[in-house]
């Protein structure tokens, strides 16, 4: 197996992109990683995309995107692991490059959730959870993570404004990422104060609905020399599931897969917790980064709320996580966000970060997740 390192990035400006198809954004962000890397043809491609026949009903992305991005011939396709597709699509490109079968594989991610009305969004979203036993009975995300929240609060004590804390500390992270959908600072009472969605959960704990794509180009590791940009090096993979209904859970209050996937690359990259400079979480609901740090092994269990509201989580705190804004800020588009993490991942590393750089950044984690954690994928990045 070969060493595989990221050598470009590339993502717009996340929002309601009315103007533009799914093929326009995510050509745009393609386009933007091969500029970076100085690349002008690829030998294959991995695009993440969730639901894009019912976001955008345009299946087939394989063919879509490798013709209008001009690559026709090469071997393309989609992949889905719901809100983890980004992330899988990394996995699957660095498989690809590992073993030998390409040299310069772009991974991409895509979605145009907004051109639905907000109600049909939300079913296409529910087709990510268990459709049968929860789904068809009307439960939605922001309800499974509400009762994941109670279960957290009640075993923990995890308050209403530690939750808060997680919201405003990625809004203050995304005002100084100019590709945030939402890059305004927020205040724990604006959270606690917001219009409520699933109790406890209120409007700014809920990451939003947003259009947006994300690309890296992936290639072996000692090509690196041959490229435009400094590689980041991926030292460690790891891809898990669970069961997809929480009824089927036996704790609430952590998540399984996460936790699987993020021994799976510890092990590879040689890494534990305590080696990582910054991390990149999937922050779908305020409790979603809270639970997701414990099982990432950053915090003990139901430590990781009063670690949010003590600054902990902070980019000039102990363990900085979501520098870029997060879900929360950034957007959440769903195919698009596993790649957008490693985006960010990649300019930290390569000290591009501007205002929102974090301090002698080496080695950093991407947690990216599906559902209400029924996958997950998680990736750890070194400096070359």
């Amino acid at each position: 197996m070969r060493d595989v390192a990221v050598i470009g990035v590339g993502m717009q400006k996340w929002g309601e992109l009315w103007e533009k198809s799914t093929r326009d954004i995510f050509v745009e962000s393609a386009l933007l990683a091969m500029d970076d890397a100085g690349v002008d043809t690829l030998d294959a491609m991995y695009i993440g995309s969730m639901t894009p026949g019912v976001f955008a009903a345009q299946e087939h992305l394989g063919s879509v995107m490798a013709d209008y991005l001009g690559q026709l011939n090469i071997p393309a396709a989609r992949v889905e692991s719901a809100c983890a597709s980004g992330g899988l699509a990394l996995r699957m490109a660095y498989m690809d490059v590992a073993c030998g079968m390409h040299d310069v594989v772009l991974a991409g991610g895509v979605e145009k959730m907004t051109d639905l009305s907000g109600s049909d969004a939300t079913h296409a979203l529910a087709t990510a959870a268990d459709m049968e036993w929860e789904g068809l009975y009307g439960v939605t995300f922001p309800g499974l993570y509400a009762m994941m929240a109670v279960a957290h609060m009640a075993k923990y004590g995890t308050t209403r404004e530690q939750l808060a804390a997680v919201a405003v500390k990625n809004h203050y992270n995304g005002s100084m990422n100019p590709r945030a959908q939402f890059p305004m600072k927020i205040t724990v009472e604006g959270v606690i104060n917001s219009v409520k969605v699933a109790d406890p959960l209120n409007i700014l704990d809920c990451s939003p609905i947003t259009d947006g794509a994300a690309a890296a180009i992936v290639v072996p590791a000692d090509m690196v020399k041959k490229f435009k940009k400094p590689g980041v090096k991926i030292i460690g993979t790891g891809h898990a599931t669970d069961t997809i209904a929480l009824h089927d859970r036996e704790d609430l209050t952590t998540l399984q897969a996460v936790t699987e996937a993020a021994e799976q690359a510890y092990k590879m990259s040689g890494k534990d917790a305590k080696d990582i400079d910054l991390v990149e979480v999937h922050d779908c609901f305020t409790i979603a980064e809270i639970i997701v740090s414990e099982s990432l092994g950053l915090f003990e269990r139901g430590k990781g709320g009063p670690a949010a509201q003590a600054g902990e989580t902070a980019i000039d705190g102990r363990i900085p996580i979501n520098p870029s804004g997060g879900l929360k800020s950034k957007g959440h588009p769903v195919g698009a966000t596993g790649i957008a993490q490693i985006v960010e991942i990649a300019e930290q590393l390569r000290g591009e970060a501007g205002g929102r750089q974090v301090k002698n950044a080496r080695v950093a984690l991407a947690q990216n997740m599906g559902g209400s954690g029924g996958s997950s994928t998680v990736h750890i990045l070194e400096v070359m």
